[in-house]
């Protein structure tokens, strides 16, 4: 063998064990990643993810749609994600999905905020008798579930949310007592200890702000105030698109800016749509400092639909459009990246099987890139920008929606009402 071949082969060699440890590592480095390093870091942004493409949840994400998902969403800068329940195979697929992904490129990042879901006795029944302080025995079951899960995938697992809006009283369907989130909290934190979980592994419950004592004393219970001690971190939510109908006094075209143009009244009434949904974080923040807690607050749902034909639409509150939703994601992004926030929006793409019975229902149009793989206002500058190039979903290139025409969009875009209008119509 000449000499040059053996340098040759022995460069190669070289190279081929720089590249295996340098996969070695980046693979080591997703499991020592914890929580606690990826929560209020602005390099590790999060969403809220469904992979539903259909109607109705029978019809589950394949592998491949789900991978093709997180393609997207990591170009997109997102590393974190936060799923709802593990009754159906979509999350256990979805973190296969992800471990494939790091087979073939050990530096992807993607991690998850598992939810697991909990209900009441009698929950989603026809039955008046919905127990509140007694549990569905589903419960234990999920709980089961989403231990399994994490034990499986501990690199990717960083945290477990157990329920989602289980303890605000207008989730009349499924609401549960404080007591029932704050039992299975401490029963997934007594694992940690017992080595059965990951030390690192946070826990948390996933609730509306009023839900976390942020809103009425009614809600200023004991075993609310076990559940804040108990929780890693606080997980809560905030709609002020929701609440441009039911508590409006945020929204709308002050007396003193009628004189505004059209834009300038949107903007108006979106800044102030920011500012409540910081201030309930702060009254978040504010009651768990009462109760002398000092623990990571961050938002776990908050969004902004771009459709409606409810009480958020043109005959409504005419707060649902594209750029509306865009403006908010686009001040919501800049103020909890501003102050170390988490923020899991909501969410990632639409989903129809939501209201499947109205198709222009809200709840199907929260999503960022709609079902035809268009990307939304928000996400325009994206698709100018090539983060999206050989990118597909369902085999569609994203493209951008309105064929990317801002004065077609703005002709979908209605000024709110008046404060004389809500006073008439307020619910």
């Amino acid at each position: 063998m000449s000499i040059l071949r053996t340098i040759v082969i022995t460069l190669a060699g070289l190279i081929m064990l720089a590249s295996c440890t340098r996969q070695t590592k980046q693979a080591a480095d997703h499991s020592l990643k914890t929580a606690a390093d990826i929560l209020a870091n602005k390099e590790y942004q999060a969403i809220s993810y469904g992979g539903y493409r259909e109607i109705t949840r029978d019809i589950q994400p394949t592998i491949a749609q789900l991978k093709e998902d997180m393609k997207i969403l990591s170009a997109m800068g997102i590393k974190m994600l936060r799923t709802y329940n593990v009754h159906y195979d979509e999350t256990a697929n979805l973190l296969e999905a992800i471990r494939l992904l790091r087979d073939e490129d050990p530096g992807f990042e993607m991690y998850l905020m598992l939810g697991a879901w909990i209900d009441c006795k009698n929950a989603w029944t026809d039955l008046p008798d919905r127990i509140r302080d007694k549990e569905s025995e589903r419960n234990a079951v999920e709980i089961a579930r989403a231990v399994e899960l994490t034990q499986q995938y501990p690199d990717i697992v960083k945290i477990i949310a157990v329920g989602n809006e289980a303890m605000v009283h207008w989730a009349w369907d499924y609401y549960v007592e404080p007591a029932i989130i704050l039992n299975w909290v401490q029963y997934l934190q007594n694992l940690k200890q017992l080595g059965e979980l990951p030390e690192t592994l946070w826990i948390t419950s996933s609730d509306n702000f009023a839900s976390w004592g942020g809103g009425a004393t009614e809600y200023h219970v004991d075993d609310l105030n076990e559940l804040i001690k108990a929780v890693d971190f606080i997980s809560m939510h905030t709609y002020p698109m929701h609440d441009t109908h039911y508590n409006p006094d945020f929204w709308g075209v002050r007396e003193d800016e009628e004189h505004l143009s059209d834009l300038e009244k949107i903007h108006a009434a979106m800044q102030r749509s920011l500012d409540y949904a910081i201030s309930q974080y702060q009254s978040v923040v504010n009651y768990m400092h009462s109760i002398g807690v000092d623990k990571p607050v961050h938002i776990g749902e908050t969004g902004w639909a771009t459709m409606s034909n409810e009480f958020y639409g043109g005959e409504g509150a005419r707060a649902t459009d594209e750029y509306k939703s865009g403006l908010y994601h686009q001040m919501i992004r800049e103020w909890t990246n501003s102050k170390g926030i988490s923020c899991f929006y909501f969410e990632a793409f639409d989903e129809q099987w939501k209201d499947a019975a109205n198709p222009l229902g809200s709840e199907n149009h929260f999503g960022l890139i709609n079902l035809k793989s268009q990307a939304k206002y928000a996400l325009w500058e994206l698709v100018d920008d090539g983060t999206f190039d050989g990118l597909t979903r369902d085999g569609k290139p994203i493209t951008k929606t309105y064929n990317g025409e801002l004065d077609s969009l703005m002709k979908d875009v209605k000024v709110p009402p008046s404060e004389r209008e809500i006073r008439l119509h307020r619910p």
